[in-house]
């Protein structure tokens, strides 16, 4: 992350390079092409660029019981703000107190204390206690107090806006390139390798065994992949799911790396994925699982010589 990305958090100073800023405001989960245009709209406004945004996910908050398969955690989010161009983000924690917020608090917070001069937000941007306010609420409130007030229109692909909900679907049904297609980048995940059973070794192909959020929904299978060594993209073809030729455990992402060699243990890596190959199998025997995943590999490599898509992690 560049040293001029600041992050403000709950009691910290605002920074000087956030002083007086244009922030997007929402929770910005998966930083898709509708959010994107959003922080267009803060980048061209001849003033700092940043967004407020808010952690946990408030659906975590009002309903803990339904686990949210959260396209891009903190981490993640963090990262994607920075390498967009913004100048810095106001992280705020959504807790009760905030929750409890009127609309007329939640600007006054807006323009006091993270002392913003203009917002943009959604065209069906909800906020305040009780999701109260609205687009045309924002609007006369920031007027109020001398805040410029930005609403952007829905983001449409065919007939369906642009949305979280529809690039959860689509991963979790393995459709990777509508997807990347709805992010407008591929997704990554960012994870740390982690010691294995060393099987892949024996098999010929090591792996960099990886645990993701168990919120993932992310279909189980197997994937073209690039991966961020050192800042260096490396492809490679993984397997996320249950092993079912061996142990069928928890949920792994197991990424091999071609023409690679190395210590990855212990480091934080980030892995974008390209392409779906196929659905996750049980083998009768080692020769038919090596054999399938020569091919695997051969469709990996091609599957990443012909992607174009906007990469996040390098």
């Amino acid at each position: 992350m560049p040293p001029t990305f600041a992050i403000c958090r709950d009691g910290e100073p605002v920074p000087g390079s956030l002083k007086g800023a244009m922030a997007a405001i929402g929770n910005f989960d998966g930083v898709h092409r509708g959010h994107q245009h959003l922080l267009k709209m803060v980048l061209t406004s001849g003033k700092p660029a940043a967004v407020v945004t808010f952690e946990p996910h408030p659906r975590t908050f009002f309903q803990p019981d339904r686990p949210l398969f959260r396209l891009t955690p903190e981490a993640v989010k963090l990262k994607i703000f920075a390498r967009l161009g913004l100048d810095g983000v106001f992280q705020r924690r959504f807790s009760g107190s905030l929750a409890a917020l009127t609309a007329v608090g939640f600007v006054d917070l807006l323009a006091q204390e993270l002392q913003l001069s203009g917002v943009v937000i959604g065209h069906d941007f909800h906020f305040g206690r009780g999701r109260e306010g609205n687009p045309a609420r924002m609007a006369e409130l920031c007027r109020a107090r001398g805040l410029e007030c930005l609403i952007a229109p829905a983001i449409i692909e065919g007939t369906e806006p642009v949305s979280s909900s529809a690039i959860r679907a689509a991963l979790e049904a393995g459709d990777i390139a509508t997807a990347n297609w709805l992010l407008g980048y591929r997704w990554f995940v960012e994870a740390e390798v982690r010691h294995g059973d060393k099987r892949g070794r024996e098999l010929g192909y090591p792996t960099a065994n990886m645990r993701l959020p168990d919120d993932c929904r992310l279909r189980h299978g197997i994937y073209a992949v690039r991966a961020s060594v050192a800042g260096q993209p490396i492809d490679g073809v993984a397997s996320f799911g249950r092993r079912p030729t061996f142990d069928n455990g928890a949920p792994l992402l197991e990424v091999h790396l071609f023409d690679f060699t190395g210590d990855l243990y212990g480091q934080i890596l980030d892995v974008e994925f390209i392409g779906w190959i196929r659905g996750e199998e049980r083998f009768d025997g080692i020769e038919a699982l090596i054999a399938r995943m020569d091919r695997d590999s051969v469709e990996a490599r091609r599957m990443l010589a012909e992607d174009d898509a906007v990469s996040m992690i390098g």
